[in-house]
């Protein structure tokens, strides 16, 4: 039997054996609704790490500020280094904001999908336990920007952990934005981007101020709001005769008949206030209360912040005494607030020869003021005019006071 010849193979070009391909399947009803789907989810994860990771990145020191206080309220802050909580704040803002880009551009789907849930793992049931225990006011999670309740904070925390664990269970539904030999580039973009942001803003001011005490901000007339507004509360009385136990509001208190059992009391409208009217300075010689002295002069009025002296910048003495002097000339009020005790005030000014008055005020208000130690603040009229950090004090001749 002769061995058959095999077929002559088709001329180049003349082939026409269809091949799959993934990108040119048509996809099938259920992987359109499910990458729909995972659309959102996508879109929400991005959008919720990018703004998070954007305000810590913003304003560094505040998101210190807020680990502080949490190594203080679980007994940790005298264990923790005292750099390290603003080293893990700007780590913190870096690692939210590339998970943001990473998700929002599809670069290394499966990468993100895994810290997000990780991440998720650890804020939950943290959240949870300050929900339940109320160590500190909220998580600061987005900063001074949202303001969330640690209750909120614990079922936002809970959508993002369910929303990571599906994101990570379909990551293949999630389409590049990016072709793939260009993903390391917008890696390596936002993460020099992240980092020379962070570095700005703790070298100068935050470039947005979410806080009370931004520039413009009328603070005479905040602080006089906030005297008024507590918000409403309504306490009533738990009290029993005869076995019978009946509450009754302040109006309508019992006689003595009445046993008293216990009280409640319940916000029925809750505070508006701004923060502000947390602002107490008083002087450090006499314990005089100044506040409304010196929101009420009216003209210009310099404030040198330094919530602790003792850890202040002392390479920018001069600068300070010279804008001093410069006041002095002027007839310009100068006023340091400070939270610090005698010792370090004395200190002060022996270091500086000063010889401006001191007042004492909360150094939480302090470091809300202005994110630096010491930073000035100046006032026309109660109105914050103009801020400067330690890195950037102006100098005489660069203040205007002829507007």
């Amino acid at each position: 039997m002769k061995n058959k010849s095999p077929l002559p193979a088709p001329p180049l070009g003349e082939c026409h054996i269809p091949v799959a391909s993934p990108l040119q399947s048509t996809p099938q009803k259920g992987e359109r609704g499910g990458g729909f789907v995972m659309l959102i989810v996508r879109f929400v994860l991005a959008l919720t790490y990018l703004f998070s990771g954007a305000v810590k990145l913003i304003d560094p020191r505040g998101t210190q500020y807020k680990i502080e206080d949490y190594a203080t309220a679980f007994g940790l802050g005298s264990l923790m280094p005292e750099n390290l909580p603003l080293v893990l704040a700007c780590l913190l803002g870096i690692v939210e904001f590339l998970m943001g880009i990473y998700l929002f551009f599809g670069i290394r789907r499966r990468l993100a999908t895994t810290v997000s849930i990780c991440f998720m793992l650890v804020m939950t049931p943290l959240t949870l336990y300050l929900a339940l225990n109320n160590p500190v006011s909220d998580c600061g999670c987005f900063g001074d920007a949202l303001v969330l309740t640690n209750w909120q904070t614990f079922w936002k925390n809970v959508v993002l952990l369910v929303l990571s664990i599906t994101a990570l269970r379909y990551y293949r539904l999630m389409p590049h934005f990016v072709a793939k030999r260009f993903q390391w580039m917008v890696a390596l973009c936002a993460l020099v981007f992240a980092a020379l942001f962070v570095s700005y803003n703790l070298w100068r001011l935050p470039v947005i101020d979410f806080r009370p005490y931004h520039v413009g901000a009328d603070i005479r007339q905040a602080w006089y709001d906030d005297q008024q507004n507590f918000g409403q509360f309504v306490t009533t009385f738990i009290m029993e005769k005869d076995g019978v136990r009946k509450e009754f509001a302040l109006e309508d208190y019992p006689d003595s008949t009445w046993t008293f059992i216990d009280s409640k009391t319940i916000e029925v409208e809750p505070s508006k206030r701004s923060g502000v009217g947390d602002l107490l300075i008083q002087d450090a010689k006499t314990g005089d209360d100044l506040t409304e002295q010196i929101l009420c002069d009216e003209g210009w009025t310099f404030l040198l912040v330094a919530p602790y002296l003792e850890k202040a910048d002392d390479g920018v003495m001069g600068d300070i005494l010279a804008i001093y002097d410069f006041c002095r000339e002027c007839d310009i009020g100068f006023y340091c607030l400070t939270s610090s005790g005698d010792e370090a005030i004395g200190n002060w000014i022996e270091m500086t020869g000063a010889e401006y008055p001191f007042c004492r005020a909360d150094a939480v208000v302090l470091k809300t003021m202005i994110r630096s130690n010491p930073g000035l603040m100046l006032l026309r009229d109660g109105k914050v005019v103009s801020k400067w950090p330690s890195t950037a004090l102006p100098t005489p001749e660069d203040i205007d006071i002829t507007k």
